[in-house]
């Protein structure tokens, strides 16, 4: 779903299209915490058309045609790490990022949070390993291992952090 700076449906295009021009389009991110505080980190699964390998929120993608983006980030949660989790919407941000393989990620990214102790099952197609992390020693590697991260992860955590505290 193409958007406009404000984040308004303007049309539509292939992902990977939209991947190649570097088009705007509608994304999501989503954080689950533990009871602990601790965040569940997914690393992407190594085959993945960018970012394969690296470490990021618990689980990200696109809104379906005509999906609402926070049913999109429960169905892909589900699809993703197996668990179900109440969401909420914490904010909106644009990145752009070029990948050293010719792609580009230019997102409206929508932020929702939640909790949850489930057990995590992984998709093997997505997912190539997860952890629970406390969040001091997740800032510590990412100022210490930065490449070890996605783009938008490193561009929205603190914020995300921030939130996280104000709420619980």
């Amino acid at each position: 779903m193409l958007v406009n700076a404000k984040g308004q449906a303007i049309g539509t295009m292939d992902k990977m299209a939209a991947h190649t021009s570097g088009t705007l389009h509608r994304a999501f991110s989503v954080f689950i915490f533990n009871s602990n505080g601790q965040l569940l980190l997914q690393q992407r699964a190594f085959d993945k058309y960018h970012s394969g390998g690296l470490w990021t929120n618990t689980c990200c993608s696109h809104p379906r045609l005509g999906e609402m983006t926070i049913d999109a980030a429960r169905r892909r949660l589900k699809e993703e790490m197996g668990i179900e989790s109440e969401l909420t919407e914490l904010f909106q941000f644009t990145y752009r990022h070029e990948f050293d393989n010719g792609l580009i990620e230019h997102e409206y990214d929508h932020v929702f949070i939640g909790i949850c102790d489930q057990t995590p099952e992984p998709n093997p197609t997505e997912v190539a390993g997860f952890k629970y992390v406390e969040a001091d020693n997740l800032i510590l590697s990412l100022i210490e291992h930065p490449g070890e991260f996605t783009a938008w992860f490193k561009i929205c955590f603190e914020k995300v952090l921030e939130n996280y505290y104000q709420i619980y």
